[in-house]
Order: C-alpha cells, then structure tokens, then sequence
C-alpha cells in the first residue's frame, strides 16, 4: 500500500524537518546497509510517499558497489536484475552527473534503457533517484518508487534532496567509522605482530640452547597464528633428509612426531630448499610423504617458510590448521619475517653447538690421552716375527683401509688391543680420534651412559652432560675390548649404532648420529654364547664381519726372545738401569713356559725382574717358572742352552742389519758392551753372511 503524502495530511514543513532531523540521527548509529535501508523507510514512511526504497553504494564500507531494495509492503529486500549493464542504470548516471532524476522524465532528462520495463513489472508509476555525496566523496544513489502516478513533484523533490543529504551524512559517518575500526584493527594486528616479533627475538637471545630456543617460538607461533600445529625440520648434514627436531602439536592423533624422517627428494622439502620461497603445503602433490601424515592428523590447510643460513638450507618452519581457515597474507608476512629471524638464530644457534661440541670433545680428548699415557700398557710398537704374528698383521694390512668392523679374538694378555691400533693406525682415519673402553670394567648400570653419554639430571648423579664414547669417536675409531660383557638389555641399542649409525642420550630423546669406526675385541666363544642365549645372534652376526684370530703367547715361542729385550730396554729407560745381559739359561727357561697370562704376564715378570736386578745381568726369577713347567715338555724351537743362545743374538743381530755398536746397534739390543758381543759371536760361531 502507498504511504500517503505527509502534506495532506497537514503536516507543515517545520514539522517535515524537524521529524527529518530527528531520524537522521537515528540513522547515524547504523553501519549494516540493510538495517540503514529498513530503518530509513521507518523513518521517512510518515514524511514521503513511497512504495519502494532503494540505497546503491559504491564501496563506502569496503564491500564494493551493492544495491539494497526494499520492497515497504513485503519488507523484503529485493534482488537487483542483471538484464541492464551497471553503467547503463540510473543510479550509475546519478552518481556521474550527480543531478536528480525523475520518472516519467522531462523534456530535458535522459532515458535510460529497460527501465520502463523493470518499473513497469513492479507496477512503478513514479520514482525519483538522487545522488548521495558529502563535500568530500560520492557514496552512491537514493531511489523511492511509488505506485502513485506524479508522486514527486518539485516541492517534493526539494525534500527528498534534503532526506538525500541526512542519509549521505549517516553513511558517511558509517563509512568512517567502519574505515576507522579497520585502522584500529590493523593497527592492534601490527602491534601484536611487533609483540610477537619482539617476544620471539627475546626468545632467540635468552638462551644458545638450540632446542630451547625453538620449542619456544614453535610455542609462540602455534598460539599467536591459532595453528593446531608448529613444527621446525632441521636438513640432516648429507642433506638427504629432514629430521622433524621440533613439534608442537598438542593434539596430535600420534602420526605426526619428532625425530621423524623425511626424504627431501619428492617432497615439498625439496621445492622449498630449492627455491627458497613459501611453500602452500595444502598443494602438494598425492604422491609427496607429508601428504598421508597431513590427512592422517586431518590438518587441511599449512605453509613451509625456508631457514636459510649463511648461503645453505637448514631447515623449514612449518604451519598447519585442521579447520577450512587459511592463512591471510599479512599473516604469511609475518610468518616469513619470524622465520627470517628463526634462520639467523638457528645458524648461530647450530655454529655454537659446533664450537661446544669441539671444546668437549678436546676436554674429553685430552683427559683420555692422559689416561693413555698413565696406561702401563701402552706399547711402542708390536713387537715378533712369527709366522703365527705375521699372518694376523697380514690380515691388518687387508682389513685396516675399509671401514668395516672387526672383532678381535684371543686369549687375555695376547695383545688384542695393540692390534686393534694397528687396524686405526694403518686406515683412513688415523689422523683422527682412537677411543677405547674396557665393558668389563664399567658397572652394567653405567655401560650405557659411557656408551652414549647422559644429559644433566637423567639420573642420581647426573650433575652435568656428558659426552659418550661414539660421541668422542666422531669420524675416528672406538675400540671395545671384552664384547661379550655388555647386558643383552644393551645390546639392541649397540646393534642400532651399527646399523643405523645414531643414537640418543640417557634422558634425552634427540637423536644423534655417528661416523665412528667399531673395533670389538673378546676373550670368549661369542658364537658359544649365542647358542646359549647370552648374546643377541644378529649383534654377533654384525661384529664378526672380518674376525682376526691372534695368537697366544705359547703359539709364537721364537718371539719371546724378542720380547724379552724389548721390555728389558723400555724398563731400563724407565727406571733408569742398564742391564746389559740376559743369560742362556734365563732365555731358554722363559721359552719353555707355556704363559697362560701371554704378554701381559711376561711384562710383569720382566718388570719384577728389573725391580731384583741389581746389576748388568738380569735376575729373573725362574723358581714359580721352573715349577710349572711340565717335565718333559718341549723346550720349543731352541732344544739346548747354546742354541737358544745363538739364536737370540742372531736376532739382535739381524734387527740391527749387522751393526754392532752405536745406539742402534746389536749390543745395545741385547744389553752388553761391543766387545763383549764380538767374543760371544765368536764363541758361538757366528759369522755375517757375504754380501
């Protein structure tokens, strides 16, 4: 029904104006073009005729060009038709020319196309559009409609001017206020991100512990972006993985988890290394590894930012959501910012870990090279020429280029450990670390933590970290002599390190990797073990990749002259004697014992020897020998006192190429003066050979 014509009515226009007045500032208050549409036909229904109320916008609230029709006796808001190009309608050509246009049009107002038509399917028989604008900006078009033929004659035009200008005022109050609240709010988003800039800067400089540092502004990041997840992905140093170092994702279904690996190669890790940009995660491909753990965990939308350091990849901070929302481009902004600053922190972070890694190492070293040097069994040289010793240098010789493991076998006292040095000295790593430890000398509770270090706190004790010894053996050779001591509840962790090269340790759950070389050593049958369930059968299969068999004392007699002289000569240096003869009969005793407790016990003979002897000649004493010698045993190669005599100075003799005196000489090896060798060769018949 069409609002009656307020003028007829009586209304004076005072009254008009006033009643125009007081809705304005009713309109003011609004900021929905829709509830402004509605509320302006409520206000305005007493003072104009109207049948339809239409409001057409041009981006005054930031939403671009709208039409809002109000159909008054529906109070339904009608859908604009698309038969009419827009700058073709009569709002577009009032918001151009900003004039008033009628309808029916006069003799000097122009016609616009389709719009008898769409006036005439609504039953419109009058209508008037006005331009709606304030000093500063145009803001659109006002239109009312009548079904009432010459509704807007020009006293009533004169007020829908002025009804145009009170809702140009609502609106472009509207508009700077919502321009406002988005200034405001941009201004509080900038100052959050400074804050968070801030707090992750602050997070970066309180502290060089790599891992703090980042589970730290993974925390920040996951709780300022409302991510479900924050996850940093550290390049393993061959560069052909990324290990997940960091996760924070407390709701995890359990797929997604740290010190998970992930190959670069056909990843999204790759492109994002690659080009070193953004990568959309939500974009990649079916066949990429993240995709099933992105499903899996139902994350729908995420973004990879590069770590770059000082001209290499370290890593890609990502981000990820399970809800539809993404992610908007002042927030990828800032995320690219965060990982700028998190780039810098990790290279500085992973060159001081490098720089603690090395000073612990080098304090680690050089307490152990002390211990070495206290060692007393610390050996010059390897020392004999029997076929039996021959044959296990022969087999250094072939095995000590390769990096493979060697388990050396043989009886306590034989010299295991002096072959596994000569398997380091002789490889490529030579240059490098040699580190030993004795399993049967550590407490089982212990063994681990010596094996692979502890962080402070793991356990009662634990005051501070500690360096283990494949941590201590990076890039040289670790030796473990007595194998077959470690608990079985070890030995899946040992076996790990063979296989896959890392480990964790002791309360730390950040995997470590290792390019030390395995040496074992065992005086026991491990396979005896193995049959009885006392040692893992694929740990025994892995260490016995080249055995090396040495032999015991007993099995190389003609070398014991030769050891003899050798620890007479280190033993004198030490404690300052010179012993300058070792009778016959003292040698071939020697040679006839059968030794259970090999060089070792030899040593300590010679060394209790050189304790009694208090002039040249060396007093062994060979009552316990004699005791247990079984009668009747072989004497060995030497069968009579002469003969074991003769040959220990042709030995001495052929070590010194012949030269007899001078502090390489013959004489000096066997412990006497020169002349009084040249009467014993002469007495026993020796004579250099010609040539």
């Amino acid at each position: 029904m069409t609002t009656p014509r307020r003028e007829d009515e009586g209304i004076s226009g005072e009254e008009r104006l006033r009643a125009l007045l007081q809705a304005s500032r009713k309109l003011g208050a609004l900021r929905d073009p829709e509830e402004l549409v509605r509320a302006l036909a409520r206000e305005i229904g007493g003072l104009v005729a109207f049948d339809y109320l239409s409001l057409f916008l041009v981006d005054v609230l930031g939403e671009g060009p709208s039409w809002h029709i109000l159909d008054v006796d529906h109070q339904s808001l009608l859908t604009p038709l698309a038969e009419v190009p827009l700058e073709e309608t009569v709002e577009a050509w009032v918001l151009e020319h900003q004039r008033v246009v009628n309808h029916p049009p006069g003799n000097d107002e122009p016609a616009f196309p389709g719009l008898e038509g769409i006036l005439s399917r609504h039953g419109v028989a009058s209508l008037c559009a006005l331009p709606l604008a304030t000093v500063n900006r145009r803001l659109g078009t006002l239109i009312v409609a009548s079904r009432q033929g010459d509704a807007y004659p020009a006293g009533e035009r004169d007020f829908l001017v002025l009804v145009a200008d009170q809702v140009a005022l609502a609106l472009d109050d509207a508009g700077n206020f919502e321009r406002l609240r988005i200034a405001q709010a941009d201004l509080t988003r900038s100052n959050e991100s400074l804050l968070l800039l801030l707090g992750v800067g602050r997070s970066i400089l309180s502290s060089l512990d790599l891992e703090l540092v980042l589970r730290s502004v993974a925390s920040s990041v996951r709780s300022a972006f409302r991510c479900d997840v924050a996850s940093v992905v550290l390049i393993e140093p061959d560069g052909a993985y990324g290990r997940v170092f960091v996760l924070d994702f407390p709701d995890s279904r359990g797929f997604a988890r740290e010190g998970k690996l992930i190959p670069v190669v056909g990843s999204a890790l790759e492109e994002i290394l690659r080009t070193g940009a953004p990568r959309d995660l939500s974009r990649i491909a079916a066949s990429d590894p993240g995709r099933a753990m992105a499903e899996a965990e139902g994350l729908s939308t995420g973004w990879g930012f590069p770590l770059v350091g000082r001209g290499a990849a370290l890593g890609v901070l990502t981000v990820a959501r399970r809800g539809p929302d993404g992610f908007d481009g002042q927030e990828l902004d800032l995320l690219g910012q965060i990982a700028g600053q998190l780039a810098i922190a990790l290279d500085n972070a992973l060159a001081y870990r490098e720089i603690a890694q090395l000073r612990d190492r080098l304090a680690e070293e050089k307490l152990y090279l002390e211990d070495e040097i206290r060692s007393e069994m610390s050996f010059d040289e390897i020392v004999g020429r029997s076929a039996a010793l021959r044959r296990v240098l022969k087999e250094v010789e072939t095995v000590a280029p390769t990096d493979s493991t060697v388990l050396i076998q043989g009886e306590t006292g034989s010299g295991k450990e002096l072959i596994a040095r000569a398997i380091h000295e002789r490889g490529a790593r030579s240059g490098q670390t040699f580190v030993k430890l004795n399993c049967a000398a550590i407490p089982t509770g212990l063994l681990e933590s010596e094996l692979f270090g502890h962080q402070k706190g793991a356990f009662t004790g634990a005051i501070a970290d500690r360096v283990g010894r494949f941590e201590l053996a990076q890039r040289g050779t670790i030796f473990l002599d007595e194998i077959a001591e470690v608990p079985l509840e070890l030995q899946p962790k040992l076996l790990r390190v063979i296989q896959e090269r890392e480990f964790e340790r002791l309360g730390s759950s950040r995997t470590l990797r290792t390019d030390a070389r395995l040496l074992t050593a065992t005086n026991r049958d491990l396979a005896a073990m193995v049959e009885a369930g006392r040692f893992r059968a694929d740990l025994f299969y892995r260490l016995n990749v080249f055995p090396i068999q040495v032999p015991a004392l007993r099995e190389r007699p003609e070398d014991i002259p030769l050891l003899v002289r050798h620890f007479v000569q280190q033993l004198g240096r030490r404690m300052n004697k010179r012993v300058e003869t070792i009778p016959a009969e003292t040698m071939a005793t020697l040679t006839r014992y059968d030794w259970p407790g090999n060089i070792r016990e030899l040593q300590n003979l010679i060394e209790r020897a050189m304790i009694l002897t208090p002039g040249p000649v060396l007093r062994v004493p060979l009552d316990d020998l004699r005791a247990r010698i079984t009668p009747g045993a072989p004497a060995g190669p030497p069968r009579t006192l002469v003969e074991a005599e003769r040959q220990h100075v042709l030995a001495a003799l052929e070590e010194s190429n012949w030269v007899l005196g001078g502090a390489n000489g013959a004489a000096v090896r066997l412990g006497m003066n020169r002349s009084t060798l040249q009467f014993r060769m002469k007495k026993l018949g020796i004579v250099r050979p010609a040539g």
